[in-house]
């Protein structure tokens, strides 16, 4: 057990001077902020417990250690003898990891004395980190005689070094911004790296860049871009530059005009410059950071959000639990997935620090979204269970976050039914999550048994003498690749697992009247008003053009949206059209193997929904969704309010998933036949009543 100086202070003071002090007391007494004792009380509640000890916080009294007085005597004897360090191991590995990225090469005894530790416990380090790092495509090499290297791309350096120190210390982080912000902050370095001035400036330029902008990001990625922007701007000016990458963001997009904005500004400040390979990087960043609001996401990927409802609509047929209808969910992932592809598709070495504990809490939901995933996003095949542990906490949140409750039964078979069988069903159950009960039967048991239904699993040891029934052969020891299997066979065989079982607990009857009662009879009327009129303004509005005089999409474009002006749709054509383009140029808009693109934006100058088409003589050459180049041969133009309601935004989404439902959903609106498109629109509309509205 290591213990800090500052948390022995903690201890002794409170023993000396036993409910004298509150946090704040001491605080001022040690001469740092509340939050950092705040902090410092959890680690001393842990060495606490380990004396049998416990800390009261009483607001009258303050703060005393409770115990056996042998105990507190024991603690103090502990106190006397011990040398308390000034870094935590955590402090310590964050110190080692900037070392290694600031120099190209180390002696193992140099950098253990650098760091006051022993070889053998800067050796544990290295694999810890070295472990850590894999994640980011960064490697530690140790050669004997040479010393210890960091290898790697610059970019993933970056990356790793930002991350490490988002995940580890997000708090002291945050307090360091809170006290520069205030003026209270004296260090020469924040964290052993940041310069003050240089992290103070770049969080001042993004929180005034973001508060002027519709799109908000997460609090945990603004925080990010603010330690990725002065990782960037410290190690540009220390002449650690980035490669060259061809797969750097086009110059056009958003992103990479936000972050050129931010760094000119920087840049006017301090005497360091950005490279064009640096605002790239960062441009990358922002793209792969997640938004704060998912209602503002435009649901312009037509594929993805088929996808994605495709994803919903998978995970409850293998749970038994229908999600189909929950729209926050499927906004929550359409907002969520797309940065996470990019994400993926850059190598981006995203680390989900909770990623084991979602596996142990959710094993069925986790299996059962990893399946999903693998189906509809064959493009990636090796989705990261880091990203897929994401997905699952958007599930879990639709599903109210509550415990499975789902066990597996299953019916371990030796030759005898004693000896190893026990230790085998121990570690099968110990290695396999989701397993909650284990029968063994000898292989005579077997034989007299002709019913089988009651297992959802069986494993043995022997081959069993039955041709009609499905089961495991393991080793009696229980191999790795044994493992692997069972868990590929539960994961196969969620959707008969859970087909005669409740995946949660039925909720409590005053839970489910409540629910009921949750929204107000206005705000009801409200939504079916808003189903009302959004369905009415899409099928009054609708019209199939022809426009062989003109040549060129923008052109016919144009022609369109100002034939919804002059029928009062819409104000200010030439403001929506200019939004229409700059959609188009982040982006291609053409639907892959369908010769349909959907031309859209959401504008304050429209006054409601608007979906119409415009039938093409000859085929026009476009960007696609996927990046590629397609033939179009039909224009569909959507435009929308920028203020939506849930239900408005429903209906949006519903009309760009239904384009390519199905293969006769896409010949229906490739037709150009207004009454065809018109009777889908309208059995489009009519199912959602049915599933969404009336039966609700």
């Amino acid at each position: 057990m290591y213990i800090t100086s500052r948390e022995k202070a903690i201890i002794e003071l409170i023993v000396k001077t036993s409910g004298n002090h509150t946090a704040a007391s001491i605080a001022a007494y040690l001469n740092v902020s509340g939050r950092t004792i705040q902090r410092d009380l959890k680690a001393v509640e842990k060495i606490l417990d380990s004396f049998a000890l416990h800390l009261v916080r009483n607001i009258n009294k303050g703060l005393m250690i409770e115990g056996k007085n042998e105990q507190i005597f024991r603690l103090i004897q502990y106190l006397m003898n011990i040398d308390p360090i000034d870094q935590t191991p955590q402090e310590k590995k964050l110190l080692l990891l900037i070392s290694l990225v600031q120099e190209e090469s180390f002696k193992i005894q140099t950098l253990a004395n650098d760091l006051g530790v022993s070889i053998t416990t800067l050796t544990i380090y290295l694999d810890e980190m070295t472990e850590w790092l894999r994640h980011f495509n960064v490697q530690i090499t140790r050669k004997r005689g040479v010393g210890v290297d960091l290898n790697g791309s610059e970019s993933n350096k970056r990356r790793a070094l930002a991350s490490y120190i988002l995940l580890h210390f997000n708090e002291e982080l945050m307090e360091s911004l809170f006290l520069l912000e205030n003026e209270k902050s004296f260090q020469e370095v924040i964290l052993f790296y940041f310069r003050p001035d240089y992290l103070f400036a770049i969080y001042r330029e993004v929180n005034t860049t973001f508060n002027h902008l519709q799109h908000r990001l997460a609090y945990s990625d603004y925080i990010g871009l603010i330690v990725h922007i002065c990782i960037t701007m410290q190690r540009t000016e220390g002449s650690f530059l980035l490669e060259e990458d061809a797969d750097f963001l086009n110059e056009q997009t958003n992103e990479y005009n936000l972050i050129r904005e931010i760094c000119q500004r920087i840049e006017s400040s301090f005497s360091v410059e950005f490279t064009k390979d640096d605002v790239h990087f960062l441009a990358a960043i922002l793209k792969g950071s997640k938004l704060q609001a998912v209602d503002i996401v435009p649901y312009d990927s037509v594929v993805l959000s088929k996808r994605i409802k495709n994803v919903i609509e998978h995970v409850s047929s293998q749970l038994h639990v229908d999600l189909t209808k929950d729209f926050s969910l499927y906004q929550g992932l359409l907002a969520h997935m797309e940065p996470a592809l990019y994400r993926i598709k850059q190598e981006m070495g995203l680390f989900n620090p909770l990623k084991e504990e979602i596996k142990r809490k959710y094993p069925f939901l986790f299996l059962a979204v990893k399946n999903s995933i693998e189906k509809y996003f064959i493009d990636i095949p090796d989705f990261p269970d880091d990203e897929i542990a994401f997905i699952v906490l958007h599930f879990g949140s639709a599903l109210v976050m509550q415990e499975e409750d789902l066990s597996i039964k299953a019916l371990v078979v030796c030759p005898t039914g004693i000896g190893t069988s026990k230790i085998l069903a121990s570690r099968i159950k110990k290695k396999i999550v989701g397993i909650g009960s284990i029968e063994i039967k000898s292989m005579k048991e077997m034989q007299q048994q002709n019913n089988f239904s009651s297992y959802d699993l069986i494993i043995s040891t022997v081959k069993l003498p039955f041709t009609n029934l499905d089961y495991i052969l393991v080793s009696p020891l229980l191999s790795e690749e044994n493992i692997v299997t069972i868990r590929n066979f539960i994961r196969d065989n969620i959707e008969t697992i859970t087909e005669n079982k409740n995946y949660l607990k039925p909720a409590p009857k005053k839970a489910q009247a409540a629910s009921f009662t949750s929204v107000t009879l206005g705000e009801l009327l409200q939504e079916i008003k808003d189903v009302y009129q959004s369905i009415q303004s899409v099928l009054n509005n609708f019209c199939v053009y022809r426009m062989p005089h003109l040549k060129g999409h923008n052109l016919i474009l144009e022609e369109m949206v100002k034939l919804a002006e002059k029928n009062g749709l819409l104000i200010d054509s030439s403001d929506v059209l200019e939004a229409i383009e700059a959609r188009e140029r982040k982006g291609g808009l053409g639907i892959p193997n369908t010769g349909l693109a959907l031309f859209h934006c959401r504008n304050k100058n429209v006054h409601e929904l608007i979906f119409q088409a415009s039938h093409l003589e000859q085929p026009i050459l476009v960007k696609g969704m996927d990046g590629k180049n397609m033939y179009m041969k039909n224009v569909l133009l959507m435009l929308a309010p920028e203020e939506l309601s849930i239900r408005e935004q429903e209906i949006v989404s519903l009309i760009s998933t239904s384009l390519i439902e199905n293969h006769a959903a896409i010949l229906i609106f490739s037709s150009a036949n207004e009454e065809m498109i018109r009777t889908k629109l309208e059995s489009v509309f009519l199912d959602y009543l049915h599933t969404n509205i009336l039966k609700e």
